[in-house]
């Protein structure tokens, strides 16, 4: 389970393409192929870096005009799926 401290990574058996305000990833160990909307695809740049859940919410919160509180609930949603596909995986919490 996933909280605003945990740290996540992209997984090391995937590649990835972005398409305009598109992303493309397969996942080389089931050979499934995902795409990521918009703010889907700017969540994935942020992952190119080990992040903070919070940090991730924060800079979507910077760069789209959303709700804290929804936009919360959509990240916490899409990593959950990522995680759920293998895209990416959760390291150690934040200590700070």
């Amino acid at each position: 389970m996933i909280s605003k401290k945990s740290i996540v990574v992209i997984a090391p058996d995937q590649v990835s393409s972005e398409l305009v305000d598109e992303s493309v990833i397969l996942n080389l160990k089931t050979g499934m192929y995902y795409g990521l909307n918009e703010v889907g695809a700017s969540v994935w740049k942020l992952l190119q870096q080990p992040q903070a859940v919070a940090d991730i919410c924060d800079a979507i919160l910077q760069e789209y005009e959303v709700d804290p509180a929804q936009c919360e609930a959509d990240v916490f949603a899409l990593l959950n799926d990522m995680i759920e596909a293998q895209l990416v995986v959760v390291k150690d919490e934040v200590t700070a």
